[in-house]
């Protein structure tokens, strides 16, 4: 948006004010009304063209001024009397014009300060109506008194004297939304000098009128002309838009310089009706009621500064004390509460319970949906529990997606329990977010304490109750039990020791074959982490891959275990004599390594390193792995097949096992998990699953590999269904590279 306007209308004023001393008396009118004409076109173009429409009220205002002071200076040139000096009764035809435009220009000032400034424990506009008390008892003793005294004015004139005063209090404003942060904006300059014109023509027009000094009637004139072109320039200049935005403010301690202009403005008018004498009853009351309207308003202000610090140190308290978000309490709220509750609890022989509550899988509304739908659904989550609890009960909000329920109720009742069962039937029922319904199910841990407790122990053992909630299955409820918390040591001690684990060469790698059925051949190796450490032992991967899996350290190991296989297939293909059938290698993929989006970069590293190609690579996922976040998972999948990689899916028939799913996933072989094949061949309850397994796969185009063979029975049931392949101990159990070698008659050593 142009500029030109604006700095047009500037450029005329500046030459209006520099030209007039040297310019015939002849152009002074036509220039001065140009003037006014080009600066009231500034003001309408700022207001329709250049104002958002959303904020052009304080905009209209301003026009709207422009036209009554354009009609007010009209009406004094046209009617008679009506300029004169002294004014003459005829001088109050204009002021029906005037002092609507003056007002309107206060209310314009106000809306942009009131959307510009929005806090209200700023003090500024006391400031102001003090500055302009000030000035009007100045301007009533030195310029209305000797006036009266002089001339002898009577009210009409009188009223005329006032001016300056309106003109002090928009100069006041315009400070104020100076001061109202942000940017200096030029628009905001431009009007500090127009109301400064303003103030400057009142001023002289008071000094004429009361004959205190003979001022011709054209400087004052062009003062005026020097305002609307001001305004017009201020109004048309881009930055307009700048004075009706909010502006983020801190309201600070009181500078020296306003101190300082604070007192000026209460010694000066008292000073001043102490010095000066009264010249009569009329003096006299004007006087008392404007000193009286000065200590009016020092007391607001005091009182005023004293209630914001008051509101301010609440509002310290309570940010201390609530979150931020959703407006429950906070940790530190909670602790002091449980303490409380501790102290009274031993007396009345109260029970301490706390409900640590998890959202499920809220990680996956976040990536899905955006963190702005995160946190709506935090507070509608906020809402609905504390809408269930009693009024004497303690909802907080202690982490991203965790809450605490406090409650003291009788010793050895099962409040606690009821009010968990019934806060996750609550979660049955949506929240009505802005992406429309949302289902969230959450894992609540459940720990008790009679009599005083250490808040940060009773948090940690509900923290802990609710791990075990999430371990079993989530969606459900667990109570804490000092075992849980051996167990929480424990878990603590294996994390320790994992980390670094792979740095000290703990982790190894072992290999279990996989058997083609219909010819009895070897096909390939499924990998397989193992942990041995120097004081615990051989840790067994159910203990530490869940870890691994939490901590993240999974991602790291798992990007090692990949590299270590593939080249020890490398190693073994290249050893195979001419004609024999090639290898493949199997290793799992965590969840973690599928969110990972260095896992396509990684694969691609390692075939290329290795020279393997991508079909002999293997990579398996879970069915509930791949559920945790399905569309990312779905693109990562879709990654690696269209390099070549050839996807299994692992345990198939324990997780979500949906048809549709596994459609859509770009999978070649599926692994059915040992608990189907364990009773196959003796007439078992799930050999008809695995027949229907068979089938399904067969359909899809897929491969099957049956986990768990562990005997000649179901080697030839599965080989008369039809199976591909199988894995199990009557072929071989997980082997490091050089007992395997020996096993399967490899006969090459490991690479280094």
């Amino acid at each position: 948006m142009t500029r030109a306007p604006a700095w047009l209308l500037v450029a005329a004023g500046v030459l209006a004010l520099g030209l007039h001393p040297v310019l015939p008396p002849s152009l002074w009118g036509p220039i001065n009304l140009a003037g006014i004409l080009c600066g009231m076109a500034g003001m309408l173009y700022g207001t329709l063209r250049v104002a958002l429409p959303a904020d052009r009220r304080p905009w209209r205002y301003i026009s709207a001024c422009g036209l009554l002071f354009l009609a007010g200076l009209i009406t004094r040139a046209l009617v008679p009397g009506a300029g004169d000096s002294p004014p003459t009764p005829a001088a109050l035809i204009p002021n029906v014009f005037i002092v609507p435009g003056y007002l309107l220009t206060a209310a314009a000032f106000t809306s942009m300060l009131r959307h510009r400034r929005a806090d209200r424990d700023d003090p500024a506009w006391v400031d102001a109506v003090l500055v302009g008390l000030a000035a009007a008892c100045t301007t009533w003793i030195y310029l209305v008194i000797p006036a009266i005294d002089r001339a002898g004015l009577v009210a009409w004139q009188i009223a005329n004297t006032f001016f300056p005063v309106i003109d002090v209090v928009l100069l006041v404003l315009v400070v104020q939304l100076a001061l109202a942060g942000g940017s200096r904006a030029p628009s905001l300059w431009l009007f500090l000098g127009g109301a400064a014109c303003l103030f400057s023509g009142d001023l002289l027009y008071t000094i004429r009128d009361g004959n205190l000094a003979d001022i011709p009637i054209d400087q004052i004139e062009v003062l005026y002309t020097g305002g609307f072109l001001m305004f017009g320039a201020a109004s048309a200049h881009p930055s307009m838009r700048t004075l009706t935005e909010p502006q983020h403010i801190v309201v600070g301690t009181l500078s020296r310089a306003r101190t300082v202009l604070i007192a000026v403005v209460l010694l000066l008018p008292v000073t001043a009706s102490i010095v000066e004498p009264l010249s009569g009853t009329a003096d006299a009351v004007v006087r008392v009621l404007l000193c009286a309207a000065l200590v009016v308003t020092v007391l607001f202000r005091v009182v005023h500064s004293h209630n914001s610090r008051a509101r301010a140190e609440s509002a310290i308290r309570r940010r201390a004390t609530h979150d931020a978000l959703t407006d429950l309490p906070n940790r530190e709220l909670l602790s002091d509460t449980i303490a409380t509750w501790g102290a009274a609890a031993e007396d009345s022989r109260q029970e301490i319970s706390l409900l640590f509550l998890d959202l499920d899988r809220f990680k996956m509304v976040n990536d899905h949906w955006g963190h702005q739908v995160g946190d709506e659904l935090l507070c509608a989550v906020a809402d609905r529990l504390s809408g269930t609890i009693r009024s004497t009960d303690l909802v907080c909000r202690v982490g991203g997606d965790e809450f605490v329920i406090a409650l003291a109720g009788p010793s050895h009742s099962i409040l606690a329990q009821a009010v968990a069962g019934r806060i996750l039937n609550l979660f049955t029922r949506p929240f009505e977010l802005s992406v429309g319904s949302v289902v969230v199910s959450a894992s609540i841990g459940v720990a008790k304490a009679a009599g005083s407790a250490e808040a940060l122990e009773l948090i940690r053992d509900a923290d802990t109750a609710m791990y075990k909630a999430k371990g079993a299955g989530r969606n459900a409820y667990a109570l804490f039990d000092t075992s849980l918390r051996e167990d929480l040591l424990e878990r603590m001690t294996l994390e320790q020791a994992l980390r670094g684990a792979l740095a000290r060469g703990e982790l190894y790698a072992t290999y279990q074959p996989i058997v083609d059925l219909a010819t009895g051949e070897l096909d390939g190796f499924e990998t397989l982490m193992r942990w041995q450490h120097p004081e615990l032992g051989a840790v067994s991967p159910l203990r530490f891959i869940p870890v691994a899996e939490e901590t993240g350290l999974i991602v790291e190991a798992g990007d090692w275990l990949l590299r270590e296989s593939a080249a020890q297939l490398a190693a073994w293909r290249a050893a195979r004599p001419p004609g024999a059938r090639p290898l493949h290698i199997s290793v799992n993929v965590s969840v973690r390594q599928l969110r990972d989006r260095h896992l396509v970069s990684a694969v691609r590293e390692v075939l290329a390193d290795t020279g393997l190609p991508p079909d002999a690579l293997w990579l398996e996922i879970t069915e509930s792995g791949v559920m945790e976040d399905a569309e990312s998972a779905l693109s990562t999948l879709t990654e690696l097949h269209r390099i070549g990689v050839t996807m299994a899916v692992d345990d198939f028939g324990t997780g979500y096992s949906s048809l549709s799913y596994l459609n859509r996933l770009p999978v070649d072989i599926v692994k059915l998990d040992r608990s189907f094949v364990s009773d196959v061949g003796t007439r078992g309850p799930n050999e008809s699953i695995v027949r229907a397994v068979l089938a399904m796969a067969g359909a899809l185009g897929l491969r099957v590999v049956a986990e768990g063979v562990e005997t000649e029975v179901h080697r030839d049931w599965l080989r008369v269904q039809g199976c591909d392949l199988a894995q199990g101990w009557l072929y071989g159990k997980p082997l490091r590279a050089a007992e395997v070698e020996g096993a399967h008659r490899l006969g090459v050593p490991a690479p280094s």
